[in-house]
């Protein structure tokens, strides 16, 4: 399982691609993503949840967020994305 996060600014959004921004918004990491922004929603971060095949990495991973982050079809700038491996998480037990 990977965790992707997604740094970027909307582009030319309308009233009614605002409004959905503002009801997808959540600090979770969904397989559908979510969305926390500015006041203004111009500036957003996309969280997303993207299984991982065995052989999978870091790229695959930012495909898969991408093409969840596409199927809000709002135009966007991607700033920065950051992917982490859920797979290399130690849990130190007590």
């Amino acid at each position: 399982m990977f965790r992707v996060t997604i740094r970027g600014k909307f582009q030319g959004l309308g009233e009614d691609g605002r409004a959905a921004v503002r009801a997808a918004g959540d600090t979770a990491y969904p397989e559908s993503g979510t969305f926390t922004h500015d006041q203004d929603v111009t500036a957003f971060t996309f969280r997303c949840q993207v299984p991982a095949a065995p052989d999978d990495g870091e790229d695959e991973a930012a495909l898969g967020a991408m093409a969840a982050l596409d199927a809000y079809g709002h135009p966007y700038k991607i700033l920065k994305i950051a992917v982490t491996d859920m797979r290399d998480i130690k849990i130190r037990r007590r």
